[in-house]
């Protein structure tokens, strides 16, 4: 079964035993977390495509471990100025694996629709009992 899941705001295709490196999550290693933002699930037989998201589907993972992703450099440079600046970045990154795809069919799952919000009626204009004359 695969699905697409949004972490930390970046989209990713998952299936179950996949192992992904994300922008660091604030829980402990050997911790489990379930993300619910997925825009897609397949099944093999069915494919269900969310609007936005799919209503009762969620990706359970466990996260592995956390670390530093390799050092990017950045290089600033002014010519004919003398200004040079060489900078340094690790970004931290958390090591998960996806143990788990959840598909709950829209039917069993219930769904919250929003009542019909009526829109404000047009204010009449003021008119000014002083016109010029």
């Amino acid at each position: 079964m695969n699905a697409i899941v949004k972490i930390s705001g970046k989209q990713y295709s998952v299936e179950k035993d996949t192992k992904l490196f994300v922008d660091k999550l604030q829980e402990k290693e050997g911790a489990k977390v379930k993300f619910d933002d997925v825009l897609m699930v397949d099944n093999g037989k069915d494919t269900k495509i969310g609007n936005p998201l799919v209503v009762g589907a969620s990706v359970e993972a466990k996260i592995v471990k956390h670390f530093k992703d390799k050092k990017v450099i950045v290089f600033k440079k002014k010519r004919r100025k003398g200004y040079k600046v060489k900078n340094g970045h690790r970004q931290q990154m958390t090591e998960i694996i996806i143990e788990k795809v959840n598909e709950k069919s829209a039917a069993k799952a219930k769904v919250a629709t929003k009542p019909k919000e009526e829109k404000p009626k047009a204010k009449a204009t003021k008119t000014n009992s002083k016109t010029k004359k």
